[in-house]
């Protein structure tokens, strides 16, 4: 077992296989700057699947057990189908799972779920058609998602998790109809407290939905009542309705802080080593993979970053505000949330 300097082992794997993506929400990858002519990564600078598998390789050799591949948005990836494939022979990977905004899947999930893919969570901030184009940057509205959440379904990825921002004055109302949509059908919403993830999204302490005032919503209409967590380091809190009807998950990254038991590692589209969702600067794997490095330097290069992490931003995050220090973060789309 990997340990960094708080004890915290590592355990869970995040791969960013690009950096491109078809929506641009304004909290992620903002149309204003995101537009035609900005440029994304070159092709020889992106690791490829090979890389990709090898680098999953080492890490389970240092405790990694779950693997979520991510973006941007991971299905513009072409023939993504035969990374599953590759991650999912992997020794030791024991949960295969991938984040999407779904609006490519219905065509692919059987596809996905044939090549080893275990579990698929779904970015879906409202069911509101107005709200959805106008979240999504893109004027898209939902059909296509909630048709690749059907299609998931019927290929067996399940369960499912539906991911929702929730954003004060932007989609909190149609929050409650979001939860009872999907209860009773197995799938689990989580709803994800709005985080100051990179540098252009403009957030500030208002625009945050407190967790407790998400339960509070849904219980008041659908009544819950809390449950334990499926594993240690789980980042949603989990509450399921008292009808038996399912459950929901919150995460509340602002307001409950869960850095002590955090066990990611991040890998950035373009082969850096991240040990944070709000860290400034990432350690280039790709470079010495691409310079010759065997395995066993490559598990020394990842162990001592990983030994030496003490990152606890979210923990911080209020005195970092007050003193106005909070530093450059990198983007999400790079390493995936």
């Amino acid at each position: 077992m990997t340990t960094d300097t708080l004890g915290r082992r590592l355990h869970d794997l995040r791969i960013s296989v690009t950096d491109r993506c078809n929506f641009r929400c304004p909290y992620c990858m903002p149309a204003e700057v995101f537009g035609e002519s900005y440029k994304f990564l070159p092709k020889d600078e992106i690791l490829t699947f090979e890389e990709i598998a090898r680098l999953t390789r080492i890490f389970a050799g240092l405790g990694v057990s779950k693997v979520r591949v991510t973006g941007g948005e991971p299905l513009l990836r072409t023939d993504l189908h035969l990374l599953i494939q590759m991650l999912a022979n992997v020794d030791g990977v024991e949960d295969l799972t991938l984040t999407t905004n779904g609006y490519m899947l219905a065509p692919r999930a059987q596809q996905l779920k044939d090549a080893g893919l275990k579990r698929i969570t779904v970015s879906l901030d409202t069911l509101d058609e107005e709200i959805f184009r106008q979240m999504n940057g893109r004027g898209f509205d939902p059909t296509r998602v909630l048709d690749g959440i059907q299609a998931a379904e019927t290929a067996g990825l399940s369960p499912i998790k539906i991911n929702s921002v929730v954003q004060k004055g932007v989609n909190e109302h149609t929050l409650v109809d979001l939860a009872r949509h999907f209860k009773g059908t197995g799938h689990i919403v989580r709803f994800i407290e709005y985080m100051d993830v990179g540098n252009r999204n403009g957030w500030k302490w208002d625009q945050v939905v407190p967790a407790q005032e998400i339960v509070d919503l849904i219980d008041a209409e659908m009544p819950l009542e809390p449950v334990e967590s499926n594993y240690p380091g789980e980042v949603a809190n989990r509450y399921r309705y008292l009808d038996g009807q399912g459950e929901i998950g919150v995460i509340a990254s602002v307001t409950q802080p869960f850095c002590a038991g955090c066990t990611r590692a991040r890998i950035s589209t373009d082969g850096q080593l991240f040990t944070c969702l709000f860290a400034s600067r990432g350690i280039s794997l790709r470079d010495p993979l691409r310079d010759g490095a065997d395995d066993a330097q490559m598990t020394e290069i990842i162990a001592k970053v990983w030994s030496n992490r003490t990152d606890r931003y979210s923990e911080e995050r209020t005195d970092l505000a007050a003193t106005q220090n909070a530093p450059q973060k990198v983007e999400m789309y790079q390493i995936g949330g």
